[in-house]
């Protein structure tokens, strides 16, 4: 098959074009940064450069492809301490470039990458875009069948708070405890996007993807084992969390969404529409996700 993948080489996309050259497939990877060309050709797929806000642009890159991946990346829209961006309506001007781009190719066959909390209008904080965006894609007509796939949270997120363990030994959020909650492992994502490109196509479906389930605490206690460190899952106030934020200067619509979202986390509610399509679970767990953790901290630490 003709493949085209947006997202260029991040840490799905990469394994994806893995995964999908080495099945046989002709891939094309789209990329806002020319200097990804020659990283994208070594992997064996050709690569498309431009923006996903451009419709001409995804036509010309879309036409001819038997399927086609979509996903919107936050860092992609902007820096998430810009106070001018308004989040959401970026993801709704790309799902509605999208839109235009796959009616005037003729694709009939999409894969998106959307995210839980996707099935609902409210109560899921800044996860909400998702739920626009997959709107805005079941305006298509009906002959484009498309799988949305809603992964939970990403394991890899979790790099985020390095600066937080490195200084202060701890995972500081406004939720915690020993409630499990569904995480997931990128290497997992692509795989399942990877089985799905093989599936037939047909009407409008939705699959959750997850790796691994665990709570807060057992997070701290793997990660800090793997770094031989005592590593503390400590929760504050919503209240604080977001004082804290906006302080630093974070985009006043992302700090209160991630507050509401992990109070959506916090009480369960965020997983209510996930556990009644409960999927088959991955095959990278926390204990392979904390070595990995430990040696890019190691890595980070030494450079």
């Amino acid at each position: 098959m003709k493949i085209v993948l947006t997202g260029s080489l991040g840490n799905i996309g990469k394994p994806l074009t893995e995964l999908m050259v080495t099945a046989g497939h002709q891939v094309t990877v789209i990329s806002s940064k020319e200097k990804r060309i020659a990283e994208i050709e070594k992997l064996g797929a050709l690569a498309a450069i431009g923006n996903i806000q451009d419709a001409e642009f995804l036509t010309e890159t879309f036409r001819g492809a038997d399927a086609v991946y979509l996903m919107e990346a936050w860092e992609g829209i902007g820096s998430l301490f810009d106070q001018e961006i308004d989040f959401l309506a970026e993801f709704k001007k790309i799902a509605r470039q999208y839109v235009k781009a796959l009616q005037e190719s003729g694709i009939k066959k999409v894969i998106h990458l959307s995210s839980i909390g996707a099935h609902s209008a409210a109560g899921t904080g800044s996860l909400l875009v998702h739920h626009h965006v997959e709107q805005i894609l079941q305006t298509l007509p009906e002959e484009v069948s498309i799988k949305f796939m809603r992964p939970v949270g990403f394991f890899s997120n979790i790099y985020r708070w390095l600066p937080m363990i490195q200084a202060q030994g701890k995972i500081i959020q406004s939720y915690g405890g020993g409630r499990k909650e569904p995480w997931v492992s990128p290497y997992d994502i692509a795989q399942t996007i990877a089985d799905e490109m093989e599936k037939p196509f047909s009407g409008r479906t939705v699959r959750y993807i997850a790796s691994d389930e665990v709570s807060p605490d057992e997070i701290a206690a793997a990660l800090g084992q793997s770094i031989g460190r005592d590593l503390k899952w400590e929760v504050i106030p919503g209240e604080q969390l977001l004082d804290q934020m906006l302080s630093a200067g974070i985009n006043e619509w992302i700090a209160k969404g991630l507050v509401a979202m992990q109070q959506a986390q916090g009480d369960g509610s965020l997983y209510e529409d996930f556990y009644t399509h409960r999927p088959e679970f991955g095959k990278v767990k926390l204990k392979d996700f904390a070595k990995e953790f430990a040696q890019v901290l190691n890595t980070t630490q030494n450079n």
